[in-house]
């Protein structure tokens, strides 16, 4: 029987042929695999600790999603409609007084040079009811207006049912309602009569909603010639509606003011309807950043709970740290075991919160009639914000673990 000298103490025993050993590693499938050792063996408590994760991961995807899903839908719609839509309206003098715009403006307007149509309404001082019967004091808030005939074109109206003005029934009590009017009024159907100035006028037509101009949707609108002969309308319109080309709609913006006033350009207000989309949009996005934080916030609730899912992990798997360093596991082995299981948690939480954050935004889109728009970068960077918050949670928990003696914790 050959005796083995132990080597001298402080030295290093070495193979015969006087190399180091190898240092010991970790195979990455055998980091996965001690990674979902713990996460295989408590499942209720993984789950709720990635739920809070995938709850904070959620929100942050689905107001990402709504938001550019909104976005896109704003923009296919401003593409649709256009951008060169200029208003001019009438305002007030330096005195404050509510100024009137001439009656030949529209015709100055459609002279001004990359002016390619016009249209105008002007407002009708006479309410409209259901009928002769109905409250005096109700008016609904329904304006009338006179509207020429080509109005529909220049602010891209649609009419939902029925026909709009044409030569013949702008001549007689023929009215057209707005989407709003025409359901405060309880009109569904064009042929229903409505009282309006005291006559009672046939509804026509019924418009649906005008993106570019709203304030049609809660209008009467007739004939210029019926306005004439019934309520001694003077030709002054109230609104101009113009269309120009895209390159020459700053320059008519700056024209329209001195063509109608030469006066006093600067008792006419002059507005781009399309700016009132996007700052519509840009307040969206200020409520969309509201909406982030609290997102952020829910996500660092859920990263404090994979932290203490993993420090109350390392405690109560003390005998096991302290067998597999007695058996050789390195301090390293022991990190990456901890670390990895940490990350695994996270990684969990923001796959399904992604998923779920995907999956409301598709639904938000369908409901409001929106294209569906998530971002890739969005996905990427929600699971990359987890992994971030599993390194950082589980860092602590993975270094005491590495740190604990095998002695101390297979006496504990």
């Amino acid at each position: 029987m050959s005796t083995v000298t132990a080597p001298p103490p402080g030295t290093t025993s070495r193979p015969p042929d006087g190399r180091l050993p190898a240092r010991s590693r970790l195979l990455g499938q055998d980091v996965v695999r001690l990674g979902t050792t713990g996460l295989r063996a408590r499942p209720t408590r993984a789950v709720l600790s990635a739920l809070g994760i995938a709850i904070g991961i959620a929100a942050m995807v689905a107001v990402v999603g709504i938001s550019s899903s909104s976005q896109a839908r704003l923009n296919d719609q401003l593409a649709q409609l256009g951008t060169n839509l200029l208003t001019a309206q009438a305002g007030t003098s330096i005195t404050g007084e509510q100024t009137a715009l001439p009656p030949d403006t529209l015709g100055k307007v459609r002279r001004v040079d990359g002016v390619e149509s016009a249209s105008s309404t002007a407002l009708v001082p006479e309410p409209v009811y259901r009928s002769s019967l109905s409250d005096p004091d109700a008016t609904g808030g329904i304006a009338t207006m006179a509207a020429d005939q080509n109005l529909l074109g220049v602010v891209s109206g649609q009419v939902g049912s029925g026909v709009w003005l044409n030569p013949a029934t702008e001549r007689f009590p023929a009215v057209v309602l707005g989407s709003v009017a025409a359901e405060r009024l309880g009109v569904t159907s064009p042929g229903t009569q409505v009282w309006l100035g005291g006559t009672h006028f046939t509804v026509v037509g019924i418009l649906d909603p005008v993106a570019l101009a709203p304030e049609l949707d809660s209008a009467a609108l007739i004939g210029a010639d019926v306005a004439t002969d019934l309520f001694d309308f003077d030709g002054s319109p109230t609104t101009i509606y113009e269309r120009s080309a895209d390159e020459a709609v700053e320059d008519v913006r700056v024209l329209l003011a001195p063509t109608i006033a030469p006066e006093a350009p600067g008792e006419v207000e002059v507005s781009r309807p399309s700016d009132a989309l996007a700052a519509r949009t840009a307040a969206n996005q200020a409520f969309t950043g509201l909406l982030l934080g609290l997102g952020s916030i829910a996500l660092l609730v859920g990263g404090i709970g994979v932290a203490n899912t993993m420090i109350i992990s390392v405690l109560e798997r003390r005998r096991e740290i302290g067998l597999r360093r007695s058996l050789g596991a390195t301090r390293r082995h022991i990190l990456v075991q901890f670390l990895a299981e940490a990350l695994l948690l996270s990684a969990l939480g923001g796959l399904f919160g992604s998923a779920f954050g995907a999956g409301a935004t598709a639904i938000m889109a369908g409901i409001n009639g929106w294209p569906f728009a998530l971002p890739p970068a969005a996905i990427v960077v929600a699971v990359t914000a987890t992994l971030v918050i599993g390194a950082v949670a589980g860092l602590y928990p993975a270094v005491r673990a590495a740190r604990t003696p095998p002695t101390a914790a297979l006496a504990s």
